[in-house]
C-alpha cells in the first residue's frame, strides 16, 4: 500500500510505485518492500540495491498504508530509569543506528526511578502499537521483567529473568584488564576503590579486580574499598589506600569519577601521576576522563553498541525471531596519560 512522491517538475506523471522500485532492482515487490522497512532475512546486498533503486526514482514510502499493509506502526519504546541520561543517551543513538534504516521511530519515556511512571508509560506505548520496547537504566542490577505484549529486550541493565532477551558489558574483563595493564607497567604494589557495594557494578569490578590479583600473584595491597560514585571519595579512598601502604604505586578505580578525584588527591599529596602512582578509571565518561589532570586510562564500555545490538535483537524479535539469554558485549581499555607518560 506504500505510496511515493514524484520527482521536480513531474506534476502529471503517476506516482512512483513499490512495484517501479521492485523491477528497477530486480527482486520481488514483497523483497522490496521488506528491504526499505527493515525486516525478512535479506542479503545486506540485497537491501542496499533496493535502497538505491528508491533513491533513483524518488520514492519515499507512506507509513500510514505500511502500517496498514503490515499490521506494524514502525516504532518502537525505549524505557529508561537514567534520568540523567549519561548511559541512556549513547544507547538511543545507537538504537536509532540499527532501526533507522528500517525508517523506525524510537519514542523515549523516563521513568524517573519510579515504578509508577513505568506503568503509565508502558500502557502508553501499548496504546500506540508500538512493535517492541527497549528497557534500560544506569545500573546493571538485574530488573524486574516488564509486563507488555510486545517483543521486550533490556539494555545495559538486564532483566532478572534469564530467559529474557538482555545485552549487557563484561564488566568483570574490563576491569581485569584494567589490571593487567597496570601489572604490564611493572605496577606491582595496587589498591582498588569503587562505589557502593549495593551496586552490582562496584562488585563485578571489584571482585574481578580481587581475583585477577590474586591469579598475578599480585594482591591487592588492602581489600576494595567502597564508597559513593564520587570524586570526593577518591579523594578520601587515597589516603585510606596510603596509610596502608605508603609505597602504592598503582589504582585501578570502579569509575571514571572516582579515578579523577584520585588523582586530584595525589597531586595534592606530591605523587605524580602515572610516574609515582597510575591510575585507572572506568566508563569512559568524557566530561570525566578528558578533563582529569592527566587524561585518564579508562575501561570504555561501548554504550552505542549495547543500543545498536538492543535494537536489532529487537527487530529480530518482532519478525519472529527471537533471542533469549544475555548477550554480553566486550569492553575496550582507553590507553591515556593517568598511566602512560
Amino acid at each position: 500500500m506504500a505510496t511515493s512522491t514524484r520527482g521536480p517538475g513531474a506534476a502529471t506523471a503517476r506516482p512512483v510505485r513499490i512495484v517501479d522500485v521492485a523491477a528497477l532492482a530486480g527482486v520481488a515487490p514483497g523483497t522490496a518492500s521488506k528491504a526499505l522497512s527493515g525486516t525478512g532475512q535479506l542479503r545486506e546486498e540485497t537491501r542496499a540495491r533496493v535502497r538505491r533503486a528508491a533513491e533513483q526514482l524518488g520514492f519515499t514510502p507512506d507509513g500510514v498504508g505500511r502500517a496498514l499493509s503490515s499490521g506494524r506502526s514502525f516504532t518502537v519504546g525505549l524505557v529508561t530509569t537514567d534520568s540523567i541520561g549519561r548511559f541512556t543517551l549513547p544507547v538511543v543513538l545507537g538504537a536509532e543506528d540499527a532501526l533507522g534504516a528500517g525508517d523506525v521511530a524510537v519514542l523515549l519515556c523516563d521513568t524517573r526511578d519510579d515504578p509508577l511512571r513505568e506503568r503509565h508509560h508502558l500502557r502508553s506505548l501499548a496504546s500506540r502499537r508500538v512493535d517492541g520496547v527497549i528497557v534500560t537504566g544506569r545500573r546493571t542490577d538485574p530488573r524486574p521483567p516488564v509486563d507488555v505484549a510486545v517483543p521486550v529486550v533490556y539494555a545495559f541493565q538486564p532483566s532478572s529473568r534469564e530467559e529474557d532477551t538482555s545485552v549487557v558489558v563484561d564488566e568483570r574483563g574490563g576491569a581485569a584488564a584494567a589490571l593487567a595493564h597496570l601489572h604490564s607497567l611493572g605496577r606491582r604494589r595496587v589498591g582498588h576503590v569503587t562505589g557502593a557495594r549495593s551496586h552490582a557494578s562496584a562488585r563485578a569490578r571489584a571482585d574481578a579486580v580481587r581475583d585477577a590479583a590474586l591469579a598475578a600473584g599480585l594482591p591487592l595491597v588492602a581489600d576494595p574499598l567502597h564508597g559513593a560514585w564520587s570524586e570526593e571519595w577518591g579523594r578520601r579512598a587515597v589516603d585510606l589506600l596510603l596509610r596502608a601502604a605508603p609505597d602504592l604505586d598503582g589504582i585501578t578505580c570502579g569509575s571514571d569519577q572516582v579515578a579523577r578525584g584520585a588523582c586530584d588527591r595525589l597531586r595534592e599529596l606530591g605523587r605524580a601521576v602515572p610516574d609515582d602512582v597510575a591510575v585507572t578509571g572506568f566508563d569512559d565518561w568524557d566530561v570525566m576522563a578528558l578533563a582529569s589532570r592527566p587524561p585518564l586510562t579508562t575501561v570504555g564500555l561501548e554504550m552505542h553498541e549495547v543500543g545498536r545490538t538492543a535494537a536489532r535483537l529487537l527487530l529480530e524479535a518482532v519478525d519472529g525471531r527471537p533471542s533469549p539469554g544475555r548477550t554480553v558485549l566486550p569492553t575496550h581499555l582507553v590507553v591515556r596519560g593517568s598511566t602512560m607518560a
